[in-house]
């Protein structure tokens, strides 16, 4: 604080009223930092940033790599970094299959949520795309079917060409918005069919389970902390 001299000490511009503290701005610590790091560079991490947290933050990003090399990153970039200790971390990826990789897919894929586990790291994963989460919010699926299928359908939905559309940061953005504007598309249902998905294949290694999807558990997270 700037001193005062003593001939301006008793001006009326200088003296506090009594009984009066200076107004501080109230402060709020976040009650959870959730760090969501991506496989994508659009979708799922728009997708995430658009909800609409109250005392919580989600810092997210995507990142374009192999599963497994994902995972290794957040090990050694993130984890490692003291300033992330109380976040909760998640990574987030889908399988998307390439007909003449499946073998050496599985085992990355395997491998990635095996060695996130063993370093307290939580797995948004789906297989075979990100997007059957936002199918699951119209309806129930039992079938295998590749991204391009999954976007074919969300064309139908939501009236337009998602494959080219779809994957547009300003299209992505509003993605939450739409969800939940949509009186057709019920999140409560999507967890529900999601969590039902899984639990009927959990006998089944990771990279076997098709069509899954575990968003759902990091969206529960999530709305714990909705404004």
């Amino acid at each position: 604080m700037k001193p005062v001299k003593k001939t301006d000490q008793e001006k009326p511009w200088n003296k506090r009223p009594l009984g009066k503290k200076a107004y501080q701005e109230p402060s709020r610590e976040l009650a959870k930092v959730f760090l969501i790091i991506c496989e994508g560079m659009n979708t799922e991490p728009l997708y995430f940033k658009s909800f609409p947290l109250g005392n919580a933050k989600v810092d997210s990003y995507g990142l374009g790599s192999s599963k497994t090399a994902l995972v290794e990153y957040v090990i050694q970039s993130v984890v490692s970094d003291r300033n992330n200790a109380d976040k909760e971390i998640w990574v987030v990826f889908d399988f998307d299959i390439k007909p003449d990789q499946v073998e050496q897919q599985k085992e990355d894929y395997n491998r990635a949520i095996e060695l996130a586990a063993n370093k307290g790291i939580k797995v948004a994963y789906s297989n075979d795309s990100f997007e059957l989460w936002f199918l699951l919010h119209y309806q129930h699926l039992e079938l295998k079917w590749t991204r391009h299928q999954y976007y074919q359908k969300l064309g139908e939905w939501w009236e337009c060409n998602y494959e080219k559309e779809g994957k547009k940061g300003e299209f992505c953005r509003k993605i939450y918005q739409k969800l939940l504007d949509d009186p057709r598309a019920d999140q409560n249902e999507a967890i529900s069919r999601a969590s039902r998905m899984l639990g009927d294949q959990l006998e089944h290694p990771f990279a076997d389970r098709n069509p899954c999807t575990t968003v759902f558990e990091l969206v529960k997270e999530l709305n714990e902390y909705l404004k």
